[in-house]
């Protein structure tokens, strides 16, 4: 086996999805990895740590999309301290910088190309590791373990995957069928890969897991060289487009890649010819926390049977996931059941049919889209909005800014506002005059005024925000000045 010098080894975090699985806790705008669905952390930020216990977190990129960057380098600020910003390598600075925004959502291939050519420009040896945001693993010993096993073969120009071994004849999974064994010398066997099969029904996934297939958890490990060698003979146009984007022309290029996936668009294509494809088969405890009923499985149960998070009082109840975000659930006499309850949208379904959510949303989105979008509480760069109430010519907010935050320089105009500071301290430009607001006091901002809300403390800003026209849509908006670059409509 070769020495792996961890100078080379980088990681990506995919950080895509739509947020239709685990509706209506998980949206659009809030999808899953989003979400804290395991314990305090979210799973992009699991995710990131368990990462990081293997290279330097200067060497961590992350692909989302245009509309999750702020959310997503504000939560992986959180796990670094700040003094990282002011090392002579700016650790933190780096950290947040390699978040990359996708204009489209264009599949997997695109997403690893885009990071994969910008560390390849850095570093053409650069072991990289292809990671999900959203996936749940227990055993990290185990996953660092495969990792290391497959940059050893990957080294070797082999594109490589870690293979969970099946505990149960699941039939959301493809599956990989091995072949003959490449290494079986160190910590862990590896095997070339024979072929991938796409999700079975419950018969084959039987036969499968008694014929030693493994599930196939979508993760890659590559040298970015052999990745770019591959992408230009098997995927010319990806590569050539990839190849001529620059700051300037992403979203124009970005719109020409075709929807791909790394499966479809190189996995399966190496496997048929026989080449440089290989499987590292690993038991650690994963999951891709993918229904409900996947929820169910990974979290601590009761005398009953029940998980139950939020404030649930239940009776006669057995097997079932009674969840909520707001209020009082009570359940009685019920079996096997899904129950999650959000400010605005309450979800009811059998657990055996948690599959067959993503039906049940597209009806919700055709007829009330929003529901499926976003939630009542919107996160935004400087902190967050919650819609308390709303009608045709008036709309209610409490809106909360982080310490050190403020929003951008901006004028409405369609539509006054009335602000009462809850807690915290708000500084306030109004028209180029600026003053502080305490506790319990008010200001008017007047339609067509340069206005800015800022919290200059150390403590969170919370204020209500009443605001009042003939038009009161989000996009009602004109910025002059952003901290955070959005010179355009939300």
């Amino acid at each position: 086996m070769t020495s792996i010098n961890l100078i080379n080894s980088y990681a990506i975090i995919l950080c895509g999805g739509s947020g239709t699985r685990l509706w209506p806790l998980s949206r659009t705008q809030r999808p899953k990895q989003l979400l804290a669905l395991n314990g305090q952390l979210t799973l992009l930020q699991q995710t990131a740590l368990r990462l990081t216990q293997h290279i330097a977190p200067a060497h961590l990129y992350t692909v989302t999309h245009q509309d999750h960057k702020f959310e997503v380098k504000g939560q992986l600020a959180e796990l670094y301290p700040q003094d990282l910003a002011n090392t002579p390598n700016n650790i933190l600075g780096n950290l947040l910088n390699n978040v990359l925004a996708e204009p489209s959502a264009k599949n997997t291939l695109p997403a690893i190309a885009l990071a994969t050519h910008q560390i390849y420009q850095q570093n053409a040896d650069a072991l990289i590791g292809v990671f999900a945001s959203d996936h749940a693993i227990d055993n990290e010993a185990a996953f660092l373990q495969a990792w290391q096993t497959a940059e050893e073969i990957a080294e070797q120009d082999y594109l490589v995957l870690l293979g969970i071994k099946p505990h149960e004849a699941a039939t959301g999974y493809g599956y990989i069928q091995t072949n003959q064994a490449i290494s079986l010398n160190g910590a862990l066997p590896v095997y070339q890969v024979a072929q991938f099969v796409e999700k079975p029904g419950q018969a084959k996934a039987k036969q499968f897991v008694d014929e030693g297939y493994l599930w196939n958890s979508g993760m890659f490990v590559f040298k970015a060289s052999t990745f770019m060698q591959m992408l230009a003979q098997y995927q010319p146009d990806i590569y050539q487009l990839v190849c001529a984007i620059t700051p300037d022309n992403l979203a124009e290029t970005y719109s020409k890649f075709p929807s791909l996936s790394m499966d479809y668009g190189l996995a399966e294509i190496l496997a048929q010819q026989a080449k440089k494809i290989a499987v590292v088969p690993v038991d650690m405890a994963w999951s891709d926390l993918g229904s409900w009923d996947s929820i169910y499985a990974k979290q601590a149960k009761d005398q009953y049977n029940n998980v139950t998070h939020g404030e649930v009082v239940s009776l006669d109840t057995e097997n079932s996931l009674i969840w909520t975000e707001t209020g009082l659930v009570a359940t009685l006499g019920l079996n096997n059941i899904v129950v999650v309850q959000t400010a605005d949208a309450t979800l009811i379904c059998d657990r055996s049919r948690t599959e067959d959510i993503k039906a049940l949303v597209a009806a919700v989105k055709a007829r009330q889209p929003a529901l499926t979008e976003i939630h009542q509480t919107v996160y935004r760069p400087w902190g967050s909005y919650t819609v308390l109430e709303e009608r045709p010519n008036f709309k209610i907010k409490r809106i909360v800014v982080n310490p050190g935050a403020k929003l951008s320089m901006q004028m409405h105009k369609h539509r006054s506002e009335h602000w009462v500071v809850v807690s915290g301290v708000a500084t306030i430009s109004n028209n180029e005059i600026e003053y502080t607001l305490q506790e319990n006091q008010s200001t008017y901002i007047p339609q067509t005024h340069r206005h800015r809300l800022a919290n200059n403390t150390n403590f969170p800003l919370s204020i209500i925000e009443v605001q009042c026209g003939e038009y009161v849509g989000e996009d009602d908006i004109v910025r002059f000045d952003d901290h955070y670059g959005r010179l355009t409509n939300q």
